[in-house]
């Protein structure tokens, strides 16, 4: 896992994203990479549950600042 951080608190399990990192651009060159879990992981204490994820954003032509690639 890059940038990704799960807890169980209880019954809930809690996903903590740095959004200000970036991980580099995908295969395809279309999108940034902020988080990924590299494939299906188990969820800690609940090993039969299984979280694939993937936080990306569009890849940008120009240079844009974050808060404009937030409003999107």
């Amino acid at each position: 896992m890059q940038n990704v951080e799960f807890e169980v608190q209880g019954d809930q399990l809690v996903i903590t994203v740095d959004l200000n990192q970036e991980l580099g651009v995908s295969s395809s060159g279309k999108s940034v990479i902020i988080a990924t879990t590299g494939g299906n992981v188990a969820v800690p204490g609940w090993e039969a549950v299984k979280v694939g994820l993937n936080v990306y954003r569009p890849q940008q032509v120009g240079r844009t600042s974050r808060r404009m690639a937030s409003q999107w």
